[in-house]
């Protein structure tokens, strides 16, 4: 089992492409990287603590590979937009990685040196992984239940889309 954390914009979002992701054990969405010693969603949402709103994913790699997991994180937010994710403008939804094993950088250094060799400016802050806030419970599972949501309904449905489209051997049916 691996770990990996994932900030690419509202956490509600990108944790509703990976709770739809075959070997994908757990999802859970909170915070990380910032500088307050501690963290919620007011003061995380207020740009004041230097968090990022990300997902802390557990999976199996004999079924999803890490570079899978970084290829779905990739094609799902917009990696080229410094602290901003469609309509979510602050450095607390800025495009990250946080890496929980060291083995791990080589294969996200290798998948943003692709995307850049493709022409595209990733912007893609990469880091070892520090303390991890989980976000409330509120926010946990939030597309699921709260499918009347229209934020949720208006950005979520394109990303399943593309993960269904590009990646729909690893969906979970």
């Amino acid at each position: 089992m691996q770990t990996i954390i994932l900030g690419g914009g509202c956490f509600w979002c990108t944790e509703s492409v990976f709770l739809s992701v075959k070997g994908v054990q757990s999802v859970i969405s909170g915070y990380m990287g910032g500088d307050a010693v501690s963290a919620n969603y007011e003061a995380v949402c207020g740009g004041n603590t230097g968090h990022v709103e990300v997902i802390k994913v557990e999976f199996d790699e004999s079924i999803v590979p890490l570079e899978v997991i970084l290829d779905v994180f990739f094609a799902t937010h917009d990696p080229t937009t410094m602290d901003r994710q469609g309509n979510d403008v602050g450095s607390q939804y800025r495009s990250v990685v946080f890496y929980t094993d060291e083995t791990q950088k080589p294969t996200i250094d290798r998948t943003i040196n692709k995307l850049r060799d493709m022409g595209i400016n990733v912007v893609t802050e990469v880091h070892p992984a520090v303390e991890f806030y989980q976000a409330e419970d509120t926010h946990q599972d939030f597309f699921n239940r709260n499918p009347g949501q229209a934020y949720c309904n208006f950005a979520i449905p394109p990303k399943l889309a593309k993960l269904r489209k590009e990646f729909s051997q690893y969906m979970v049916s």
